[in-house]
């Protein structure tokens, strides 16, 4: 049933009890305890209904009602059913006067529960009225049935009785109006006393006079308080009584400061009137009641100044609170600066909580249980738990919503401020919380704001850096890799802005589930993961990318992993270049020096568990010196790069082919079943090198010597390699375009050579060197034309050794040099002797009186510098004539188109030096620069001279040489004749000079002279 339809049937219901009463009175005793039972039920009901935070008032007062309606049905008794006619006093009296002290305890519980606070003013003011209210009463109620005499002791006490409950009820029903705020439970209930007050007051008159009788229109003022106190406790708001509320302390009205001031002013004016009238009658009541109004008066001036001074307190605490709050920095500074202000507010010692919420959805539930936006009181049960948790085991709390009337954007209410204290506590707290929960409200927005503020100047700012930085910014999704935002660099790295949506991985390659995987693994917490990954742009190409990933997932303004990507395409290419170029040699790509041994070393390792085969080929291009001399070093560097490619396309892919430098090769053969598949792998680099370069359109030899070397792991890779080395020396000396391998006695050879390279060092020092001549014979007469000076060395434990056997060592170690300047002091003087012998060192002989001196000059000796200088300075010294001096040169000198070297035959042949080029026909040979070349001598070989008598196309071939050679003005020489016959027909061809054991073998000094001298005299 609803509340109205509830509050008519109850005052229907009264109604008509109140009717019948009046209409049937032979039935009052059961109307009327139907009136006084249907009341104090309405009030039971209505506890059950709305189930009062505190429940013992009501009980009070329906058990006063109950009291009140049995003293009435005890008095009805006794008139209606015992025959009395107004018994004064009886048991009725007894339960009449056991109901004030039951309703003035109940209203007085009801006024004093449920308030936050207490408004001692507004009581101390009832409590005036009441006392001063209460002169009257003696006067006019009391005192008369003091003084008179025809009442009994009994019935003077009861009489007294009557008018003292009354006040009492005049002073709980008037502290209830002064404390609570007005509501329909309170106003019936003020009415109902108001009008018990008044028909207990006429009652009382009544029975002054002995004339009260049952049914009368005074019983309507009884009915009325029964109907309407039964009716207050049926309504809603009577659980409001009971309920923690705020108490607003409010200043006392004009109108209250006139009736309190009539009210103190009644005893003295009492006072006057009787002293007027010409007797004080009520002069002890009159001085009581005065002293107690006026202390209550003084009292009351107490109260204000202590209210004065409890608002001085707490407006400096909310001063200092204030201060502390514009200070703070953040929402705990705040909370602190609370706090601070509820300890300096509270009494000392006393215990209290403090919680602040903010509307940023942590607690909904709070703000969506709070009715507007004033300070309220709240069972701290009603609250959320893990708010009610924080606040202690306090009944109630304060609750002070943090509200901005005018915030322009977002809810008013941005927090809440709550406090748990005694009940009584909370009621000093909250009038300087109100304020201090605006004054938070204030710092907390403004703390939001310049939070605001630098968020966005920082946003501006990062955006600024993001929208111009060339790194790509992402935000993913942490579970799906989802792209939630890309930076505007993505579009020119990535080659296209439409990848917000896309999965990160569809921009990796190859393996984009690895990819996710490994970014899913690795960004975990504040660790940062850093790698590099292959991205694929919008047109298929790829970019190197350094990735920085980091989950910032629990960060509000990003909830994501942030991925950066810098292009380190060129960078990484550079890299991969540096690294290249580090282990690879530019000119042919192939592996350098570095790279070799790192692989050999790794190799010997994997060998010495696998028991395979390790192999070294040492290869040496032959003569790729005189290719360098001859056509220069860029024509060289090509042909090392086209014998770098061959030598990468024999190898197999897991083989490594290697520069070592200059024009030495190398290669790495791994996991060979045995050494003879490594000799094969030598066997065919031989045969495809041994095929002719064509480069710039000119046929160039590649062929070359390798060394081999082999070993299960058991040798060092450094000794394997320098045995590869020794076996290349040896192939070299064996006939070059061949290889060897390595064989233990190859190193005694290789020892040997050292120790020939040692001593030689000293050879020059010790004069162990010695000049040789072979006559050189004009075919013609038999005369003796000049001497070829062959050098001879006599090692001190090997003997005589020829220039084949250590002159490729003077050239490597570059002792060539001064020992050819010996060869020409030597030689320069024996020519000088031989003139003398021959009697033609007088003045005006012709040079050829006397035989010349040919000397062998070798291309490093030739090309030194100041080498025109030298032969000079030894020409001066000796005193030799130019004329009877030849030099031999090889045809390599000549084949490079070098101006200094043309330069330098073309001065010698100025000083009057004959040039003859030796070995002819057994080189690069060019019969086209015979033409060019300042010449004058030509030797033909002793390869095509020793033929010619067998071999008519040998002959052709040395006729051609002669004929060329005397068309071009030049003599020519024929090395190595043995026979009668070769000498008679390279004399018919035309060919005027010759030398070979046919006419002497080389001879010493000594025996020149004697040669020299012997021929003088025969002619």
């Amino acid at each position: 049933m609803s509340t109205r339809r509830l509050m008519i049937a109850y005052a229907a219901w009264m109604l008509a009890l109140s009717v019948a009463f009046y209409a049937a009175p032979e039935q009052h005793l059961l109307i009327w305890g139907a009136v006084g039972v249907s009341s104090a039920a309405a009030v039971l009901f209505g506890v059950y209904r709305y189930r009062p935070r505190r429940r013992w008032p009501w009980y009070l007062i329906a058990a006063a009602i109950l009291v009140f309606c049995a003293g009435d049905a005890t008095y009805n008794i006794l008139t209606q059913y015992r025959g009395y006619s107004n018994p004064y006093p009886s048991l009725g009296d007894a339960f009449y006067l056991a109901m004030f002290p039951l309703l003035g305890a109940g209203v007085w519980g009801l006024s004093r529960s449920g308030a936050a606070g207490r408004d001692r003013g507004s009581a101390i003011d009832a409590f005036i009225f009441t006392a001063s209210f209460s002169l009257l009463w003696w006067i006019f109620l009391i005192g008369p049935h003091v003084s008179n005499p025809d009442l009994t002791t009994l019935q003077r006490m009861v009489s007294i009785a009557y008018p003292i409950g009354d006040i009492l009820i005049l002073a709980t029903v008037g502290r209830l109006v002064a404390m609570v705020r007005f509501s329909p439970t309170v106003v019936m209930l003020t009415i109902g006393g108001i009008s018990l007050l008044i028909t207990d007051v006429i009652y009382g008159l009544i029975q002054l006079h002995g004339d009260w009788a049952v049914g009368g229109p005074v019983d309507a003022g009884w009915l009325l308080f029964y109907g309407l106190w039964g009716a207050a406790a049926l309504h809603p708001s009577m659980a409001e009584l009971t309920e923690p509320r705020i108490v607003r302390p409010r200043a006392p009205s004009r109108r209250r400061q006139i009736i309190l001031s009539l009210m103190a002013l009644i005893p003295p004016m009492v006072l006057l009137v009787e002293v007027v009238d010409g007797e004080v009658r009520h002069g002890s009541a009159i001085a009581i009641i005065g002293i107690v109004a006026t202390g209550l008066v003084l009292v009351r001036l107490l109260v204000l100044l202590d209210a004065y001074r409890r608002g001085a307190l707490r407006a400096d605490g909310v001063r200092k609170a204030s201060a502390a709050l514009v200070s703070a920095d953040d929402v705990d500074g705040v909370i602190d600066g609370l706090r601070g202000a509820v300890s300096k507010l509270v009494a000392d010692g006393e215990k209290y909580r403090l919680a602040v919420v903010m509307n940023d959805g942590t607690c909904p539930e709070l703000f969506t249980e709070m009715i507007g936006r004033d300070t309220q009181v709240r069972y701290t049960s009603s609250l959320p738990d893990r708010v009610g948790t924080a606040l202690g085991g306090f009944e109630v709390t304060l609750v002070c919503p943090l509200a901005l009337d005018d915030r322009p954007m977002g809810d008013p209410v941005i927090g809440v401020l709550l406090i748990g204290a005694p009940e009584a506590s909370l009621g000093y707290l909250q009038a300087p919380m109100e304020v201090m929960a605006s004054q938070a409200a204030l710092a907390i927005e403004r703390i939001t704001l310049s939070g605001e503020i630098i968020r966005r100047n920082s946003e501006q700012y990062f955006r600024t850096l993001v929208q111009n930085t060339a790194d790509v910014i992402l935000i993913v999704e942490p579970g799906t890799h989802t792209i939630r935002y890309a930076s505007p660099s993505a579009e020119q790295f990535l080659g296209s802005a439409e990848i917000v949506g896309m999965h990160l991985e569809d921009l990796v390659q190859p393996e984009p589930g690895a990819a996710r995987a490994e970014l899913s693994l690795n960004v975990v917490g504040d660790e940062a993961y850093e790698a590099d990954w292959s991205i694929v742009r919008k047109d298929g190409s790829q970019v190197q990318a350094q990735v920085s990933a980091r989950d910032l997932t629990a960060e509000p303004t990003v909830a994501g992993i942030v991925v950066t990507l810098r292009d380190v395409t060129e960078e990484r290419r550079m890299a991969a270049e540096l690294t290249h170029r580090a282990f690879h040699d530019s000119l042919t790509g192939l592996a350098n020096r570095v790279f070799f041994q790192e692989r050999l070393a790794a190799a010997t390792e994997r060998a010495q568990g696998s028991g395979n085969t390790l192999g070294i080929l040492f290869l040496d291009i032959d003569d790729f010196k005189a290719v360098n001399d001859t056509f220069g070093h860029d024509y060289g560097d090509r042909l090392l790069a086209a014998v770098g490619q061959r030598l990468a396309s024999v190898v197999r892919a897991q083989d490594t082919a290697a520069r070592l430098g200059g024009d030495e090769f190398a290669a790495l053969i791994e996991e060979a079943p045995n050494a003879t598949a490594v000799e094969e792998v030598a066997n065919r680099i031989v045969t495809v090198l041994s095929e002719p370069f064509v480069i710039d359109g000119r046929l160039v030899s590649g062929v070359s010597s390798i060394g081999v070397a082999t070993s299960t792991g058991s040798i060092p890779g450094k000794d394997l390699l320098r045995q590869a080395d020794l076996a290349l020396y040896v192939a070299k000396g064996e006939g070059k375009g061949r290889w060897k391998r390595y064989q233990p006695e190859l190193h005694a050879a290789f020892v040997e050579k050292l120790e020939l390279r040692s001593a030689l060092d000293q050879a020059l020092a010790r004069s162990e060197f010695i000049l040789e001549y072979q006559p050189i014979i004009t075919l013609s007469t038999g005369a003796t034309a000049g001497f070829e000076a062959l050098l001879r060395w006599d090692h001190p434990t090997r003997g005589r050794l020829l220039p084949g056997e250590f002159i490729e060592v003077a050239e490597e170690s570059g002792l060539i040099v001064p020992l050819g300047g010996w060869v020409l002091a030597q030689a320069m003087a024996a020519a000088v002797r031989w003139q003398l012998v021959a009697g033609a060192a007088e003045q005006g002989a012709p040079w050829h009186a006397a035989p010349y001196v040919s000397i062998n000059v070798s291309v490093r000796q030739f090309r030194t510098p100041g080498f025109v200088a030298s032969v000079r300075d030894a020409l001066t010294s000796s005193g030799l004539s130019p004329r009877r001096l030849m030099l031999e040169i090889t045809e390599s000198l000549l084949l490079r188109d070098d101006d200094q070297v043309w330069g330098d035959l073309a001065e010698l042949r100025k000083l009057g030096i004959r040039v003859a080029i030796d070995d002819f026909g057994t080189g690069y040979s060019s019969l086209s620069y015979l033409r060019h070349v300042p010449l004058d001598v030509v030797k033909i070989d002793r390869l095509f001279t020793s033929g010619i008598t067998s071999s008519t196309q040998q002959a052709a071939l040395v006729d051609g040489i002669v004929r060329l050679a005397h068309t071009l003005g030049l003599a020519v020489i024929a090395e190595g004749i043995e026979s009668s016959a070769e000498r008679d027909l390279l004399e018919r061809i035309g060919c005027a000079y010759g030398q070979g054991f046919l006419f002497a073998r080389s001879l010493s000094f000594v025996a020149t002279e004697e040669w020299v001298a012997a021929r003088q005299g025969a002619s």
